[in-house]
């Protein structure tokens, strides 16, 4: 009798464990849940439809009804989104194309748990390991704003369209969760047609020459920009003008309304993980610009897929790089290309190009030496194998998915490159790089207080250094101010030449800080994330 009755019950408690986990799992990009989501069309030529508004360039959308694991949202819109992702998939003919679900399409006000407006859909196209954007976001995660990124089973009308990546929309809903606000700009930059933006493009003949959406500066007229890149609000194009006019021709001033920091960040992740389909490879896009409501820009990645050498060219020259070339691809690429402003410009000025090698040799110890992505590759694959094997949509074979994060695999005429392949040789010769070997300034004891009731007095102990700054600010937003700190036994430091460095400010302006001691060659971040973990004065 025991024992009979001890066996439902222990189905019982695994069985409420499993609906606790589930309801528990409310966060819709949990990496560990692959949702189930439902699309259902009145039209049956939903398909017809949906490709025509793509094909002339609309961007209408089809009415729908939505399910989430079972939670039905009416009247969303759908169209379909994306370029090679669609275009190349729709000429093969499979019907697993990338969708754009906007929630309040119809009913003003309506949202996905956590407050998201958008569901994107992607297709993994030119990933056949199923988990460069995922692993890509994941990384970029811990040391910038950057979407989240996770799985979900897609079925239409029935249906079954495989498993798709489903990632963070970079909208207002973004905004607010990643900067606090729902208030400011935000503007993609990528060309609304890759065929069209060529580089010499220009609506008007007072246009100077750009690159795709390089930030280069072309002059006043703001058709020079429209063809690169898309306004998400009704504003003007002016301050996007400004800033491509500042950092071309005043970069010592740029950080006046432009993140350097952050932008740095992206820099120095779009090198290291050999992301290529970026601001940093040949054709300048999948990032976005939002500037906040004091004015300041800041970057933000987008369209991770082909992240890890999936995309080959780099804008060097118009030959796809070699596997051995993606592994020695500089760390200093475009340094002196002009066509890469945001890097040619702020990897002029010494500070910021050694905050960049900084950042570099963050990203390449915590990620990549200590064998992390590896790992976390491996157990991201591992979730989701089931959902590929029975993904009959899917556009590589499953043994292709298997190999893929360890070597590189042909997809057509194409070789994508393996992602330990890549990263395992290329983060090792990186930190072999003669820079990366150079000894860094040490940055011990630091800590803030208030001598008196208006100032606060930041002090740092620094060894091997040549100069100490102090970033700070005194808003979330708004410009971060740079001002050298001092260790002359003057203006609040007690003994001159002990390494122990002071700044003494008012504390107004002082809310959040970070430090950076620069030496000859290098120099090293405290917080080591710089501006992502600024330290608060509280």
């Amino acid at each position: 009798m025991q024992k009979q009755s001890y066996l439902p019950s222990i189905l019982i408690v695994v069985l409420l464990l499993g609906f606790s986990s589930i309801s528990s799992a409310q966060d819709l990009y949990d990496l560990y849940t692959v949702k189930e989501v439902r699309i259902e069309f009145k039209q049956d030529n939903w398909d017809e439809i949906l490709a025509r508004f793509k094909d002339q360039g609309q961007k209408k959308r089809v009415t729908a009804t939505l399910k989430i694991d079972g939670i039905t949202y009416d009247s969303v819109g759908v169209r379909y989104k994306g370029n090679s992702s669609y275009y190349s998939v729709k000429r093969g003919g499979s019907p697993k194309l990338p969708f754009n679900i906007k929630l309040n399409h119809k009913i003003k006000g309506q949202k996905l748990p956590g407050k998201y407006n958008t569901l994107k859909l992607s297709n993994v196209f030119r990933d056949p390991s199923f988990i460069r954007e995922t692993l890509a976001y994941e990384v970029a995660r811990n040391y910038m704003h950057a979407s989240k990124c996770n799985y979900a089973r897609l079925y239409v009308n029935g249906v079954y369209m495989g498993l798709y990546n489903s990632v963070e929309s970079v909208d207002k809903a973004f905004l607010d969760h990643h900067f606090g606000t729902r208030k400011g700009e935000l503007i993609k930059c990528d060309p609304l047609d890759i065929k069209q933006a060529i580089s010499n493009d220009s609506r008007s003949k007072k246009c100077l020459p750009g690159d795709f959406a390089a930030l280069m500066y072309q002059g006043k007229d703001s058709l020079c920009y429209q063809n690169n890149y898309e306004l998400k609000s009704d504003n003007t194009w002016k301050p996007l003008i400004t800033l491509t006019d500042n950092l071309v021709n005043n970069t010592e001033d740029i950080h006046q309304m432009l993140d350097v920091d952050e932008c740095l960040w992206m820099l120095a992740f779009n090198n290291v993980l050999v992301n290529l389909d970026s601001y940093s490879g040949k054709l300048s896009h999948n990032y976005y610009l939002y500037q906040d409501t004091l004015g300041v820009f800041h970057p933000i990645v987008w369209d991770m897929n082909m992240a890890f050498g999936g995309f080959r060219y780099s804008g060097s020259s118009n030959k796809p790089m070699a596997n051995e070339e993606l592994i020695d691809m500089s760390l200093f690429l475009h340094y002196k290309n002009d066509k890469r402003p945001l890097i040619s410009k702020l990897l002029s000025i010494g500070l910021y190009r050694k905050m960049y090698l900084a950042h570099l040799k963050t990203i390449l110890k915590e990620q990549f030496e200590s064998g992390k992505y590896k790992s976390r590759a491996q157990q991201i694959q591992s979730s989701i194998d089931f959902y590929v094997k029975s993904d009959e949509n899917k556009l590589y074979d499953y043994d292709l998915f298997k190999k893929n994060i360890n070597e590189s695999v042909s997809v057509g005429k194409q070789s994508i490159i393996g992602i330990a392949e890549l990263m395992d040789s290329r983060s090792k010769k990186l930190l072999e790089h003669p820079l990366m070997l150079k000894e860094d300034p040490t940055i011990t004891m630091v800590n803030h207080r208030s001598p008196t009731d208006s100032t606060i007095l930041v002090t740092a102990r620094v060894e091997n250094a040549e100069s100490v700054y102090l970033f700070h600010k005194k808003l979330d937003a708004g410009i971060t101010n740079k001002v050298l700190m001092n260790d002359t036994g003057k203006k609040g430091d007690v003994t001159a030449g002990d390494s122990t460095y002071t700044l003494e400010l008012p504390k107004e302006e002082v809310k959040f800080y970070f430090m950076v001691a620069e030496g000859e060659k290098t120099a090293t971040v405290f917080p080591t994330k710089g501006s992502f973990e600024m330290k608060e004065v509280r």
